[in-house]
Formats: structure tokens, sequence, C-alpha cells
């Protein structure tokens, strides 16, 4: 049985993990630019169609 040491540096030079957790990182960053840009746009147009539909009122 290995030391509680060995099993400690065993575990923080390990690195197999890290690479999922970058493609993770990414895809999260990549979720909120989409979220954030659909968001702006909505807003854009949503005050676009309440101009036109402000048109049509006598």
């Amino acid at each position: 049985m290995k030391p509680i040491f060995a099993l400690a540096r065993d575990f923080l030079h390990d690195d197999r993990g890290a690479t999922a957790v970058e493609y993770c990182l990414i895809a999260a960053m990549i979720s909120l630019a989409c979220v954030t840009a659909a968001t702006t746009i909505g807003q854009s147009v949503l005050g676009f169609f309440q101009q036109a539909a402000a048109g049509f009122n006598p």
C-alpha cells in the first residue's frame, strides 16, 4: 500500500482529466456568448416590432 504522500503526489501529477475540463470550459464560454448575442439581438428585434406596431395605431 502506498503512503498517503505518494498517493497525493500521484494525484497532483495526473493530468488525464485536464483536457476534458478545458473542453468543458470552452463549451461554457461559447454557450455564454451565444446566449448573450441572442438576448441582445432579441431586444433589438423586439424594439423594431414595437415601433412597427405603434405605426399601425391611429
